[in-house]
């Protein structure tokens, strides 16, 4: 039975919320364990008839760190809170994945440090799903993580990108593509250009060649590489663009639409040791439903497993 660790005291409205997608989760699937960590009689009481779920297991903590805290100084002083028994809990092998809403920093921190790289990976990162016009989703990493790349880091994110795309988007032979100032091979910074060269030798993947920004929506591309830097603007843009456009504006607009971080349940931090998904603070019932499928499919396709081979020296 696949072991998934949930800190349900992280987001800013937890446990509540966290509860109601595991409600959801356990209407339809009953072969995965589920161990929750956090406070045990506040869970029980919003869980209601399903806290004795027998695909439930209490792993109870007394301490919760806050989304404001320091992550280094909360991880030292705050040893019973749910992200750090949460991450104990997968190093010591108890659980197969652990996924979080909680404070940023801290799980960044508990994934490089307390599950590791794996071998052979010069820089974990950090994708997000780019929506195409045509319905389709793209993956674009990395998004923050890794603000200053090398050549090398950016042929590495190819690789993790595609697995990533082949095992959670069900896409055979992803496209990857270098996000760059033109679509020709000599386009860009140094970085850009040496990064190109390396990308186009990899056989591990199938790269296209470059994409301007104005391809980013047009399905140019299944896997898009960029640095943390650019990555993270474009992010952001994107979502400051939504909540103008949608939210203070109140256009409706169903493409625009797929542009509300809430629908997106979690990325994974790819490139560790043991699979590790980061959720949004703002997360509800139905980002957890979606982060639980997402740990679930992770698990039974076995992609951090692939992930490893990858990496492997021959």
């Amino acid at each position: 039975m696949m072991q998934i660790a949930i800190d349900m005291m992280g987001g800013d409205y937890a446990p509540e919320q966290a509860c109601k997608g595991l409600i959801s989760f356990l209407k339809e699937f009953d072969d995965c364990m589920l161990h929750l960590v956090g406070d045990k009689e506040l869970i029980e009481f919003h869980l209601g008839e399903f806290s004795t779920h027998h695909c439930i297991k209490y792993i109870p903590t007394s301490q919760t760190i806050e989304m404001n805290e320091h992550p280094i100084k909360a991880m030292k002083e705050k040893q019973d809170s749910s992200l750090v028994v949460g991450f104990r809990l997968l190093a010591q092998g108890v659980a197969d994945i652990f996924i979080s809403a909680g404070n940023t920093g801290v799980m960044l921190i508990g994934a490089t440090q307390i599950i590791k790289s794996i071998e052979g990976v010069l820089r974990p990162s950090i994708p997000t799903p780019v929506p195409q016009i045509d319905g389709s989703f793209s993956i674009m990493l990395d998004v923050g993580i890794n603000a200053d790349c090398k050549p090398d880091h950016l042929n590495q994110f190819g690789i993790l990108g595609s697995v990533f795309a082949h095992y959670i988007y069900n896409i055979e032979q992803p496209r990857v593509a270098l996000l760059n100032i033109g679509e020709e091979e000599g386009k860009g910074n140094l970085l850009s250009q040496a990064a190109y060269q390396l990308l186009k030798e990899n056989k591990q993947i199938h790269f296209i060649g470059n994409i301007e920004g104005r391809d980013l929506l047009e399905n140019k591309a299944d896997v898009i590489i960029t640095d943390g830097f650019t990555g993270n603007i474009v992010l952001k843009f994107a979502e400051s663009l939504y909540d103008t456009i949608r939210t203070k504006r109140n256009i409706q607009d169903e493409f625009l639409d797929r542009f509300n971080h809430k629908i997106y349940a979690a990325v994974p931090v790819l490139g560790i040791n043991k699979p590790v998904l980061v959720a949004h603070g703002v997360s509800d019932e139905a980002s957890f439903l979606g982060m639980f499928k997402m740990a679930r499919k992770m698990l039974e396709t076995k992609m951090n497993d692939r992930l490893i081979a990858s990496f492997a020296l021959p």
